[in-house]
């Protein structure tokens, strides 16, 4: 598989940034992540089109309060490898990709928080390898098998991501926040893509959210579905009001995962889709309370 590997002088001196870059080979792609900090390990899982920078406000407040920080970046973003072709990506092949992190770290005990992709993964994980999770937080995620109704606000998001002829990373996270991105930040966000060619996975991401019963990861989520409606362990959810593909997302995943009952949810009402910009420290400082409650 061709990879390219984004220079590291491209992620010197990023605002907020000073964490140590870890490595894992899977499959002879090279998968970045942080780890930081010690006790019960949360497991951060990012999306479109963003990587583990996306959770530099959580990372230190979660330290601080005792627990171990794990941030991944997919194979195709942050410093993580990036395959050329666009169809070295799918749906599965993440899965497997993050499932790897998760068995070679021998992460156990594990707090999900999932956002965006991060969740169309981690509820899968959270489904298929249970055993290795006592919590989950699903924060502006949900896992579809393509038989509910897609908003339209993410037809629009697709068909961008599409045909647009210059991907920009860092603009694309800063309208869905709520509030006003530094430049530096939104330059972070376009670091791991010093060129075009680079943009295959981010391209190729919208095209893999299942859309149609008949998608090829259809099947697979709803096993994962049978799973979660038997998941009685504590789940969060933890959303922001101003997200307009998945507003109202997380009163199903309350309805439908037994474990949410009883739980302290949360939307809050002035976060956007990218709520670790938005609240971070407010995200983190729940994630935690929750855990040590």
């Amino acid at each position: 598989m061709e990879a390219l590997r984004t220079p590291d002088e491209r992620f010197a001196a990023l605002p907020g940034w000073p964490f140590a870059p870890r490595y894992l080979e899977v499959d002879g792609i090279r998968v970045h992540y942080v780890d930081e900090g010690k006790g019960p390990t949360v497991l951060l899982l990012h999306g479109e089109p963003s990587w583990s920078y996306l959770y530099r406000k959580m990372i230190p407040v979660l330290v601080g309060a005792g627990l171990r920080a794990v941030a991944p970046d997919m194979p195709g973003f942050g410093r993580s490898d990036k395959p050329v072709r666009r169809g070295d990506y799918s749906y599965q092949r993440h899965l497997d990709w993050m499932r790897a992190v998760l068995h070679r770290l021998d992460l156990r005990e594990v707090t999900l928080f999932a956002q965006d992709w991060g969740g169309l993964i981690g509820l899968r994980l959270l489904a298929e390898d249970g055993h290795r999770f006592s919590r989950a937080v699903a924060a502006n995620a949900f896992l579809p098998t393509g038989d509910q109704r897609v908003p339209p606000a993410f037809g629009i998001w697709r068909a961008f991501s599409q045909l647009t002829p210059v991907f920009p990373a860092g603009r694309i996270v800063q309208l869905g926040c709520a509030q006003p991105l530094d430049a530096a930040v939104r330059r972070a966000y376009d670091a791991p893509f010093p060129e075009e060619r680079y943009k295959a996975g981010a391209r190729q991401f919208p095209l893999l959210v299942p859309t149609r019963p008949d998608d090829p990861a259809s099947a697979p989520n709803r096993a994962a579905w049978e799973a979660l409606k038997q998941w009685r362990k504590p789940f969060l959810t933890l959303f922001g009001g101003r997200d307009p593909i998945m507003r109202g997302a997380e009163k199903r995943l309350q309805k439908l995962i037994p474990g949410a009952q009883g739980q302290p949810h949360a939307v809050l009402p002035d976060a956007g889709h990218f709520l670790q910009e938005d609240r971070g420290e407010e995200l983190a400082r729940r994630v935690a309370e929750w855990v040590r409650s």
